[in-house]
């Protein structure tokens, strides 16, 4: 009788199929990478074998064979009528080709100069991902998240460690959200909302000490995106020579905060050494 069911399994219906394989009505269910990925991705500790970074590339990947690339340039073909800032962006086509040592010329307080010590001091690459001629438009927004990625690092607040991706990915999350249709958007961020959900699930049960310090960058990520102008198609390029304060400005971002010191927590949560006698010494 339907009282001796518990509350909240009431109203369940077993469904039946014929198909020998699992099937749903959602297709990153029905993907056994994507499903592979996120049981991995989610529930793992962290480890030198599997660098953090790998697992955005291979979920960039997944995503990519899942989504109808003509279906989601349609959609922002049709978005361009709305959005001013889409349709120069699309208009333009603009991709950067610059190089590492082209922004050995900026002074070092501007975004480029910082951008350079960033590049140099880690021996990073400009390019995540090696660049391609972008065929539609969805290929050349993705192209271009690629390449200003580590722009938003400097303009969003986000510092280069494991809290500064969840302020970066979070304040590309709420900025999509804000200003594109709800089912572009999706299309948009649904790599970007794995990728960075994956930092909360490893912390709340690997890494609880610094809960407080993945869901504060969180927080302010979330902060910059709502408050500011559609920054997620900005032409860093052109503030390479002001300073993040002044290219926040021009860039309509606002309610930035880069003061946070999240050494420790990226330290810990990276399965690191942590110094706390020393920190406190230097914090004096």
């Amino acid at each position: 009788m339907a009282q001796d069911i518990p509350y909240l399994l009431r109203g369940i219906t077993q469904l039946t199929t014929e198909s020998s394989t699992l099937i749903s009505s959602s297709k990153y269910l029905n993907n056994p990478a994507l499903r592979d990925w996120l049981s991995q991705e989610l529930l793992r500790r962290n480890g030198k074998d599997l660098p953090v970074p790998s697992g955005a590339f291979r979920l960039s990947g997944i995503i990519k064979d899942m989504q109808d690339f003509d279906a989601i340039s349609a959609m922002l073909e049709e978005e361009r009528k709305r959005l001013p800032q889409l349709d120069q962006f699309l208009s333009e086509g603009f991709v950067s080709t610059y190089t590492r040592d082209d922004l050995k010329a900026y002074p070092p307080e501007s975004v480029a100069g910082i951008f350079y010590k960033i590049m140099t001091e880690g021996d990073y690459q400009v390019d995540i991902v090696p660049p391609w001629e972008p065929k539609n438009n969805y290929e050349l927004y993705l192209l271009r998240s690629g390449q200003v990625h580590d722009m938003e690092h400097i303009i969003t607040g986000g510092p280069f460690d494991s809290p500064g991706e969840v302020v970066t990915a979070f304040a590309r999350l709420e900025n999509v959200h804000k200003f594109f249709s709800p089912e572009l958007a999706s299309e948009l961020t649904v790599m970007g909302f794995f990728g960075a959900f994956r930092f909360l699930t490893r912390t709340v049960l690997h890494y609880p000490e610094v809960w407080h310090d993945m869901f504060g960058a969180m927080e302010r990520g979330r902060r910059v995106g709502k408050a500011s102008d559609l920054f997620v198609l900005a032409r860093y390029e052109d503030v390479f020579h002001l300073t993040p304060a002044e290219a926040r400005k021009v860039l309509g971002v606002r309610e930035v905060d880069d003061t946070v010191d999240t050494t420790r927590a990226h330290r810990i949560w990276n399965e690191l050494p942590v110094d706390d006698e020393a920190q406190a010494e230097a914090a004096e």
